[in-house]
């Protein structure tokens, strides 16, 4: 046999380094783990956000393309706390011809079932729209306002409450549209 080795070299790690490795491995996994919590949730806030823009695009394109006379039809304070029923008469095939008013009346159900969420189903649970959206129309001259609110994730401080829409609150999200038709 060789004894020649030195008594005090190591062959192999100690049980305390394995468990300071298992320690910071640990510590790493959770870290990414709550990163990905935080991620998860400003990507759904940014995804309130994008549907609560396009939605004000939306209702300013669909009064665009009605007549402006007929701008007062679209004003309303509490879109998004009950979806009206639905129009007796559709416009939304091109054989059906609507006038004025018929139109507002489509527009204004069918932007306000997307706001809702009423127009997407999981079973028999609604799941699209923002959450706990509301909307605002105002017109002053031809000067098109309009404001969508939606409840936050996470508390912030409360966004100014703009012609009385949305419930106050620290979750309170605001997109505010202001466009000019003639």
């Amino acid at each position: 046999m060789n004894n020649n080795l030195p008594k005090n070299k190591q062959l192999g790690m100690t049980f305390i380094e394995v468990l300071v490795a298992l320690f910071i491995l640990a510590t790493g996994v959770l870290g990414a783990v709550a990163m990905q919590a935080t991620v998860k949730k400003g990507s759904f806030d940014a995804m309130q956000r994008s549907l609560a823009s396009a939605l004000a695009q939306d209702i300013v394109e669909r009064m665009r393309n009605n007549d402006a006379t007929a701008l007062a039809g679209y004003m309303k304070t509490n879109y998004g706390v009950a979806l009206d029923a639905v129009p007796a008469k559709r416009c939304n095939t091109p054989a059906t011809v609507c006038d004025a008013a018929e139109m507002i009346t489509n527009d204004t159900y069918e932007w306000e079932a997307v706001l809702m969420g009423a127009d997407v189903y999981h079973g028999l649970n609604k799941t699209g729209g923002l959450v706990g959206g509301r909307a605002c129309i105002s017109n002053t001259l031809q000067a098109i306002t309009v404001v969508i609110s939606w409840q936050g994730r996470t508390s912030i401080s409360d966004a100014k409450k703009v012609n009385g829409c949305g419930t106050a609150g620290d979750k309170r999200r605001q997109v505010i549209v202001e466009a000019f038709i003639n």
